[in-house]
C-alpha cells in the first residue's frame, strides 16, 4: 500500500496553539487555503480517500477531493488523540489549571493520559489496527488519509517500527507525509514503548 497522510488545515485552536483532539472546530480561512494549495500537488493515481470523522479533517478531504471525485470512507480509528481535561487549553493554561497532571508530563506517558483522555498506548493500538485493515483492503493501491498531527506522528513511527524521534517530528497543517510501499511491522507494544522512552 502507498499511504499519503495529510494533516488537516488550520483551525482557530491550531492558530492559538491550543490542545485540540476531541474538540471539533471547522477550518479557518487560512486552513481552507492550505487545503486548496495542497490539492494541486497531490500524488497521481490515488485510489481512495480515508478520513477522520472530525469536521476539520472532513472539510480538508472535501477540498482535496473536489476534482478527484474519489470514493471517501470515514474511519473512526483515525480520529485525533483525545486529551481530556487539556482540550482547548494552551500549555500555560494546562500547567496552571492542572498542575498535578502537568508535573507528571502526562501527555508524554505511554500508559497514562490526561483525565478523560487517551494514553499514547491507546492511540497506537487503534491506529495500528486501522493501518493493518487498510493494508488488507488496499494492498497495492494508493490511499490518501486525511487526519491529524498526533496521528501523523503515530503513523510515521509505526511505519519505522520505533518512536525514537516521536516528540521531535511534526507534520504542519495542510502538509503531506508520503509512505510508499508501506508495510506496518508487527512489533510488540513493549518494544515500541521502549523506543519512545529512549527518545
Amino acid at each position: 500500500m502507498h499511504l499519503y497522510v495529510v494533516r488537516h488545515g488550520e483551525t482557530w485552536a491550531n492558530a492559538e496553539h491550543r490542545y485540540l483532539g476531541a474538540l471539533d472546530p471547522q477550518l479557518t480561512q487560512r486552513g481552507r487555503e492550505q487545503a486548496e494549495a495542497l490539492a494541486v500537488d497531490l500524488p497521481q493515481n490515488l485510489h481512495t480517500v480515508v478520513v477522520s470523522p472530525r469536521l476539520r479533517a472532513i472539510e480538508t478531504a472535501n477540498i482535496l477531493n473536489r476534482d478527484l471525485r474519489l470514493p471517501v470512507e470515514i474511519i473512526d480509528c483515525f480520529r485525533e488523540r483525545d486529551v481530556g481535561v487539556f482540550e482547548g487549553l494552551t500549555q500555560a493554561e494546562a500547567r496552571e489549571g492542572c498542575p498535578e497532571l502537568w508535573a507528571q508530563n502526562i501527555t508524554r506517558r505511554w500508559e497514562l493520559g490526561p483525565t478523560g483522555g487517551e494514553s499514547i498506548a491507546q492511540v497506537v493500538t487503534r491506529v495500528r489496527d486501522g493501518l493493518l485493515a487498510l493494508e488488507t483492503k488496499y494492498p497495492s493501491q494508493a490511499v490518501l488519509l486525511v487526519a491529524h498531527g498526533f496521528l501523523a506522528k503515530t503513523i510515521r513511527a509505526l511505519a519505522k517500527g520505533n518512536f525514537s524521534d516521536f516528540y521531535d517530528w511534526q507534520l504542519a497543517n495542510g502538509q503531506l507525509l508520503a509512505l510508499e510501499n508501506l508495510q506496518i511491522p508487527v512489533r510488540d507494544t513493549d518494544v515500541l514503548r521502549a523506543s519512545l522512552l529512549e527518545s
